[in-house]
């Protein structure tokens, strides 16, 4: 049980507006950017102990900047859509000045002298990064606990994971320290914890936000992504990230338009539904909310037809295959060095990618063909295509993901999460909105999937559905009591 402190004052907070109207109210001087970064910077600090979601927090470094916003709009001097805005970055990605350790020891001490393209486009809107947050160790998985950080906990129940990679940027946007936190997705890690922390989380398309902190600029399953209390706070970090840079070569040239994202509503769409895609064995309670919520969008005019979907377990295996493969080329140099020091598990995930056959892992790309296929065929007649982020609510700290890997009696994959899949077809952008909360309390995510390119669109739909939901947060409550 997760006993909040009780709310001295039913007034909000300028922290608690969406970013782009915390923004205006500073340049119109209705409150200054340090009353809102010091709110940041003591939410930070009072969730650290208990939940551990922080491994910097940049308090000095922050409040100065803020002082400099607050100089600026003092002067009347022009100002970005984020302008003294705090968030929070995963600690995967580099800023300058900040100890960054990819939540291993491998990396020592490290103090890049250079900020990842994500950070400084946000920066340049106006934002203030106020912390780096917890991963596992070279984010490989959906528990954020690493050898050099411990264990991060879910605020709506501390003994349960608020999901992985970017589970410490989740935890810092659910705990209403930021409106929103940088993160990375691979295979999941920003919608996973998204779904279990009650926040939206977006895989955008691939190439929408430059990929920059790889050794390699030609992977295609990674993503930046945003970690957002609401899809308008979502939606700014997009319009701040997004477009082409020759610092990725796959990133696209097409710029992000937030009107398009912001616009329309549900009447008259059209939506293909999943609950299992074919092959998860999916918790009763997850079925309920997700079904809950689909019975939303019909009350707003949509139509949902249930599709049928002849994918198996091969996807996942072939996606952990990939990711194995991935670990190893970008990793496995560190074995020599950090053995002793390192995850087990990220060991073992090295180790098999450094015996993967070459000729077996081309073959993937076929798997990936007929996923898209099948895609391209159901997103030709509906808008966007449903499911359930993750096939569980949160699990126990004590579990790991080796606990998810199971095939049941009638011959259904035992699964945590249901995202990895669409990092297979990547240019499909994806998106885990909050459903509402199970019986044990905890949230549950809808899983919002569209066509190639079509971020906009999602992030529309999403809006429009959110304000249906009305997902309570943390803040809405004195307590949050789970099981």
């Amino acid at each position: 049980m997760l006993t909040l402190q009780p709310k001295k004052s039913t007034a909000m907070h300028p922290l608690d507006l969406p970013s782009v109207e915390i923004a205006r109210g500073i340049r119109e001087g209705r409150f200054t950017s340090e009353e809102v970064v010091s709110e940041s910077i003591r939410r930070a600090n009072a969730v650290s102990s208990t939940l551990n979601p922080f491994t910097v927090i940049r308090d000095d470094q922050a409040l100065e900047a803020a002082r400099m916003a607050d100089r600026a709009a003092a002067r009347g001097e022009a100002a970005g859509a984020l302008h003294g805005v705090p968030f929070a970055a995963k600690d995967l990605t580099p800023t300058a000045g900040d100890l960054t350790t990819l939540g291993s020891w491998t990396k020592e001490n490290w103090v890049p002298t250079e900020t990842a393209l994500c950070i400084r486009r946000l920066q340049d809107a106006g934002g203030i990064l106020m912390g780096k947050t917890t991963t596992p160790e070279f984010a490989y998985s959906s528990f954020t606990r690493s050898p050099r950080w411990g264990v991060t906990r879910n605020p709506w129940n501390p003994e349960r994971t608020p999901g992985g990679s970017s589970g410490g940027s989740a935890v810092a946007v659910a705990t209403g320290a930021v409106p929103f936190a940088e993160g990375t997705d691979m295979g999941g890690s920003v919608r996973i914890p998204a779904a279990f922390s009650g926040i939206v989380g977006l895989k955008p398309s691939l190439g929408r936000i430059p990929m920059t902190i790889l050794p390699s600029v030609f992977d295609n399953i990674s993503h930046f992504g945003p970690l957002a209390r609401s899809v308008a706070d979502a939606i700014a970090f997009m319009t701040a990230t997004c477009g082409p840079s020759d610092e990725d070569i796959s990133s696209l040239p097409i710029g992000f338009s937030a009107d398009a994202a912001r616009s329309g509503g549900l009447e008259g769409r059209r939506f293909a539904l999943s609950i299992d895609l074919g092959y998860y064995v999916v918790e009763p309670e997850v079925e309920r909310v997700i079904r809950a919520a689909v019975a939303e969008i019909h009350n707003a005019g949509a139509t949902v037809d249930e599709v049928p979907m002849g994918w198996t377990r091969a996807v996942n295996d072939e996606w952990f295959d990939l990711w194995c493969v991935f670990m190893s080329g970008f990793f496995g140099d560190t074995l020599r060095s950090h053995r002793d020091r390192m995850d087990p598990a990220i060991v073992s995930i090295i180790e098999r990618g450094l015996t993967m056959n070459a000729t077996a892992y081309k073959r993937i790309e076929l798997l990936r063909t007929r996923m898209w296929q099948d895609m391209a065929a159901i997103l030709k007649n509906y808008d966007a295509f449903l499911c359930p982020t993750c096939a569980i609510t949160a699990p126990p700290i004590t579990q790991c993901d080796d606990d998810y890997v199971g095939t049941a009696e009638d011959g259904r994959f035992i699964g945590l999460d249901m995202t990895c899949p669409f990092n297979l077809i990547p240019q499909l952008p994806a998106l885990s909105l909050p459903a509402g909360l199970a019986d044990n309390g905890l949230p549950v995510g809808l899983q919002i999937v569209g066509s190639r390119f079509a971020d906009e669109h999602v992030l529309s739909m999403a809006a429009a559905l959110e304000s249906r939901l009305r997902m309570p947060r943390l803040s809405d409550r004195s307590t949050a009591d789970s099981s």
